[in-house]
């Protein structure tokens, strides 16, 4: 287990290279995207219009590869769980190709696994990564939330806001997968103020790959998340909106400390308890 000094050292490191990678290459440009070429429709035996069938496939790739990804970062579907072609193409009443298509967008993102008998589960979760995905998610929070208060733009503060409205109803409510989505929402929604595209993705990949870390964690609490997480927010919102860089990044970082150290201790008694029981 990594001691807190040990993640502020890295932390800091980790932050003068992207500022050192970044902050001598902005430009005024824009990256353009491609303009999408219009598909060509067909004709049925009525004469009306029909999609294409390649858009058609791509659309059924699409419904089952957000219902998947979903039941996965919300643990419906567990670590380690069979990920049948034939099965899944009966529950969602497509071809093979389609979900064949589906688990390997899944793959892509880490979140299923084809074994070598060619078989698919989904992936477990590595917990001996956590310290390097800990620093790149202490990272990214404060590097988004000191961007955030460095903008002036009140239409980007209405949604945070309103992220956290959601955030605060859904620990009332003890609702651990309304939390995790707002929780989500909240700080990429300060991402998107900060204005920096890239880290806005990234953040939001490292926030979705750490929901089954955080469903699990909730679940120590009885889903009863402590009001410090709503106080937190607001003490962020607050920093944020009088434009205090340094005590952004100064609460940001400890909110992430935080979390990691319960987290560490979470995964620590877990890994005690199995090594009693294996005795």
């Amino acid at each position: 287990m990594l001691r807190p000094n040990d993640y502020g050292l890295r932390c800091q490191n980790l932050f003068g290279l992207v500022n050192l990678l970044t902050g001598s290459r902005q430009t005024n440009g824009t990256l353009m995207k491609p303009i999408p070429k219009s598909r060509p429709t067909r004709q049925d035996a009525t004469g009306a219009e029909s999609a294409d069938p390649a858009r058609a496939r791509g659309s059924g790739t699409q419904t089952v590869y957000a219902a998947i990804r979903n039941e996965i970062l919300a643990m419906t579907l567990q670590p380690g769980s069979a990920l049948d072609e034939v099965k899944l193409s009966e529950r969602f009443g497509m071809s093979r190709t389609p979900v064949r298509e589906a688990l390997l967008r899944l793959s892509a993102d880490g979140l299923v696994t084809t074994l070598p008998n060619r078989s698919t589960i989904v992936s477990t979760i590595d917990f001996a990564s956590l310290p390097t995905y800990f620093d790149a998610l202490t990272l990214m929070y404060r590097v988004t939330t000191r961007g955030a208060a460095a903008r002036r733009n009140d239409a980007t503060m209405a949604d945070i806001r309103l992220h956290q409205a959601s955030f605060a109803r859904a620990v009332d409510a003890r609702d651990a997968y309304a939390m995790i989505e707002a929780n989500r929402d909240f700080h990429v929604a300060i991402a998107e103020r900060a204005g920096n595209t890239y880290y806005t993705a990234f953040f939001a990949r490292l926030l979705d790959e750490g929901r089954r870390i955080l469903r699990l964690y909730y679940s120590t609490f009885d889903d009863r998340l402590p009001r410090q997480y709503v106080d937190e927010h607001e003490e962020m919102i607050s920093a944020i909106e009088a434009g205090d860089i340094e005590k952004a990044d100064a609460l940001s970082m400890e909110h992430a400390a935080q979390i990691v150290r319960q987290i560490q201790d979470y995964v620590g008694r877990e890994t005690t308890a199995r090594q009693i029981k294996n005795l």
